[in-house]
This record gives structure tokens, C-alpha cells and sequence, in this order.
């Protein structure tokens, strides 16, 4: 993991900016270099010359057009809160937010910067990963799973040597999938220690603006929901359009189903196999029969599919062949479960894919829904598993 901040309080810039540049050129040069640059930063150059960037200019940009930037902002839960996070920093060069694939999605700074920033590539639709622009900030932090601050010549490309970059990965507070990188970003003489923390501070009150947002929404949904549940007589649960548990009566609580679909059944733990109803926002999910166990069947003969046979329907949900390896370990594990350190040394071998392993439970989650529970990652109670091939 990288170190919160690229330089040390009192650090004399400009010096340190031109030992960098020694430093850079010697390094991917391919002589002796006077100092060793940062273990995150090493690790980012050697990747970038593995997939033969070039160091000594602007590799080639190709930015995803005004309507797909559109298209992403609109789907991105981000776009709830980008205008508190810019009043967090407000005061500083650029604040740049990407998605989970590093699209920029936003910038906000003054016409200068913008106008430096325009000169880079590092505008909006631009694909600010390292195997586009080299070493920097998101993209490094993309690859770490860390926050990631650069300086000056620990940048790639030689174009980006004038900037700073600070950059912190946000997540998802009901999940912790990763929803994108925020990042501040300026003339790399103007670098502050304190940046690092203030990027950190803006993620951390996102985060929390985040869960306040989806509460609400909750809140509201279970309001709208009210001259229903209190007129019914047999279990169900009130949910939103992805799956987040509004209400329960009947049934023991759960945080999420599996995404409910119109006229499509629905294997949810403790009712069996339901048919979900249209309410407003959400849906009302009941037992479509009175069997609550689920009995399930997961065919690995060709493309995975996951499979639940009702009374009168069946529900069926196509997966990918790590989602169906991960349903696989966790059969296997029975009620004990795995962790996601287990399953980390399972799936890659080691420890070091936690966040990757997070990241695809809420995935297959979302497919499967309550199916599959958590701390630790096991099979719902109530639910039997088949494998196929």
C-alpha cells in the first residue's frame, strides 16, 4: 500500500521535484538511478513499461463521448452526492470523481486549471487507468485498492511531472463495492501535506451521505407501502427496485433480495418462491405457494445457471463461471461459511484480493439475492444446494 502522502511536512518542493526527475529518468531509462523510488510507485512503472507505455510523452487518449459520460453520471450513485463532496473541497486546484472503471464523470476547479487539465487529456469521458496514461493517482489507486498520492516526476509521463495527484477510492457503504475515485488534483509545487487527509475526509462524509440517501429512499418506500402491510395477513417483504429490504413482516429481516423483475419468480429465503408486485418505487414480495425452503440447482455442464423449481414456476438466473465457483466453495463449506480472506486464498490463491472477493459477493447478490448471506459468506438457511458438473 502506498503511503498517505507523497511528501513529508517541510519537504523543500522544488528540490524534491527536480530529484524525482533524476530519478524517473535513470529508473525507465535503464541506468542507475540515485535513490529508489516509493514501492507503490515502482510497482506502477513496472507495470506501464510491461505493457510498453511510453514515459516521455502523451500516450495515445481515446475519451467516451458527451451521451456515454451522460449515461454513466445517471447510473453512477455518486451523482447523489457530488455536490457536497465539491463543497468539501472547494478550495483546492481540481477535484476530479471517476466511475469504478476510472471515466472521469466530474471536474470542478477554476477556468486555468481546467484549461491545464484540457492540455493533458484530463477531462471529462477521459480513461484515467494505468494501462491508458501510465503512473497516476486514480489509476494507481484503481490497481492498489488504496488511496494513492503522487508528485511531481512520480507520474509516468513526463507531461503530468508539473501535478500533484491525490486520489482515494469510494465505496458503496452498504456493500463495499467500489463506486469510483475521488481526487485532487493541482501544480505540483502548490502540494499541501494536509491534501491527502482532506481527500480522505470528503470520502469518508460521501460515504456516510451516501448511507443517509439510501435510508431515506428506504424510509419513504416503506411509507408509500403502509396501506398494504397493515392490511395483509401472511408474510412478505417490502423491497426497492434493487433488491434493499424496506420492510419485513413475517419473516426474519434481511438487508437484500435478489433484484425483483416483473411476471419473473423469486427465490428468497424464509418465503420460498415468490411473485413480486409493482409498488410505486418498490415492490411487495409474497410466497406465490406455501413451501418456505428453497431447493436449489446449479448446472456447471456448459455456461452456469442457477435454478429454483416452485409449485407452479420456475425461477432461473444465469451466472458467471467465478460467481458459480464462489456458490460451489460455499457449498462446500456448509453452515461454517468462509471468510472473505478464505475465500480470497481459494479463488487466487492468496490474501491479497479481500476487496476483489467483496466486490463479487455483491455482485452475485444481486443476482441471487438473499440466497447467499454474509460474516461470514455462507448459504441462506433454509436454502439446499444441487451441483451439476
Amino acid at each position: 500500500m502506498g503511503e498517505p502522502s507523497a511528501v513529508r511536512p517541510g519537504t523543500d518542493l522544488s528540490r524534491y521535484a527536480r530529484e524525482l526527475v533524476r530519478v524517473h529518468d535513470a529508473v525507465l531509462g535503464g541506468g542507475t538511478a540515485p535513490a529508489r523510488p516509493r514501492d507503490v510507485v515502482a510497482r506502477s512503472w513496472s507495470r506501464a513499461l510491461r505493457i510498453g507505455l511510453d514515459p516521455d510523452g502523451a500516450n495515445a487518449r481515446d475519451p467516451l463521448g458527451p451521451d456515454e459520460v451522460q449515461r454513466r453520471r445517471r447510473a453512477s450513485p455518486l451523482h447523489l452526492i457530488i455536490d457536497e463532496l465539491a463543497r468539501v473541497v472547494q478550495h483546492v486546484a481540481l477535484l476530479v470523481v471517476t466511475d469504478g472503471d476510472g471515466v472521469i464523470l466530474w471536474r470542478v476547479g477554476g477556468p486555468a486549471v481546467l484549461r491545464r487539465a484540457d492540455a493533458l487529456g484530463f477531462g471529462e469521458g477521459a480513461i484515467w487507468t494505468e494501462s491508458i496514461v501510465g503512473t497516476n493517482a486514480i489509476g494507481t489507486a484503481l490497481v492498489e485498492g488504496a488511496p494513492v498520492q503522487l508528485f511531481s516526476a512520480e507520474h509516468f509521463e513526463q507531461p503530468q511531472h508539473a501535478w500533484y495527484c491525490s486520489a482515494h477510492p469510494v465505496h458503496d457503504p452498504r456493500t463495499g463495492e467500489l463506486l469510483g475515485i475521488v481526487d485532487v488534483s493541482g501544480p505540483a509545487l502548490s502540494l499541501h501535506p494536509a491534501i491527502a487527509a482532506l481527500v480522505e475526509t470528503g470520502v469518508r462524509l460521501a460515504e456516510s451521505q451516501l448511507w443517509r440517501h439510501h435510508a431515506a429512499r428506504l424510509e419513504r418506500l416503506r411509507r408509500s407501502a403502509e396501506h398494504i402491510v397493515g392490511t395483509a395477513t401472511g408474510p412478505l417483504l417490502v423491497v426497492d427496485d434493487h433488491g434493499w429490504v424496506a420492510h419485513n413482516a413475517g419473516v426474519a429481516a434481511r438487508d437484500r433480495i435478489a433484484v425483483p423483475r416483473a411476471n419473473t419468480a423469486l427465490a428468497v429465503p424464509g418465503l420460498g418462491l415468490c411473485l413480486p408486485e409493482r409498488l410505486g418505487e418498490g415492490w411487495i414480495v409474497r410466497p406465490a405457494g406455501p413451501a418456505r425452503g428453497i431447493r436449489a440447482r446449479l448446472d456447471r455442464t456448459g455456461s452456469p445457471v442457477l435454478s429454483v423449481a416452485g409449485e407452479d414456476s420456475l425461477w432461473r438466473a444465469p451466472l458467471t463461471r467465478r460467481h458459480a465457483e464462489i456458490l460451489a466453495l460455499l457449498h462446500g463449506a456448509g453452515a461454517a461459511g468462509l471468510t472473505a480472506g478464505r475465500l480470497s486464498r481459494a479463488l487466487y490463491g492468496d490474501d491479497a484480493h479481500v476487496v476483489t472477493v467483496r466486490a463479487e459477493i455483491s455482485r452475485l447478490r444481486r443476482a441471487i439475492g438473499a440466497l447467499v448471506d454474509t460474516n461470514p459468506y455462507r448459504l441462506a438457511p433454509g436454502v439446499s444446494l444441487e451441483i451439476a458438473g
